[in-house]
């Protein structure tokens, strides 16, 4: 019987989960969302949520235990500088998952895990306002040229 086991085996052995859960929260902080599977997704939102809510002490001692789960400094100085000073009025629920179906090449069921209250910039949306600034770049120095062609 399976009473009061708590979390997901992921089909892997324990120190494999213990770094598929590191890298899964330090690719979440780094890019504010990521695309996973339900599973792994509801297994990391109970991983990064206590560590939020360390970082939102923002002592030494916090800094270390979460040094301890996630040990890449890089990251851990975003978490604490950028994440952590965001969600200190909120008690909790930092993350959100919205399912996004099934991928075409196994069914699995995929995920979409997310910081709340984090706006993120995607490469289409910035490709898109670079152009659109050189076409009005373009197009005001067209019209430049055509006032000057016609006062001459």
């Amino acid at each position: 019987m399976r009473h009061q086991k708590r979390g997901r085996k992921l089909g892997r052995t324990a120190s494999h989960r213990k770094a598929l859960l590191a890298n899964l929260a330090s690719s979440l902080i780094e890019h504010k969302r990521i695309v996973t599977t339900d599973a792994k997704a509801k297994e990391t939102r109970k991983f990064i949520e206590p560590i939020i809510t360390k970082a939102k002490k923002g002592d030494i001692h916090s800094r270390r235990m979460v040094l301890r789960k996630i040990p890449r400094k890089n990251i851990v100085k975003i978490l604490f500088e950028e994440i952590a000073p965001k969600y200190t009025d909120r008690p909790g629920g930092y993350t959100r998952i919205v399912k996004l179906g099934f991928r075409d090449n196994d069914s699995a069921p995929v995920s979409l895990l997310e910081l709340v209250d984090f706006e993120v910039k995607s490469r289409k949306s910035e490709e898109s306002k670079k152009t659109k600034k050189s076409k009005k770049k373009a197009t005001k120095a067209e019209s430049v040229e055509d006032t000057q062609t016609v006062e001459s």
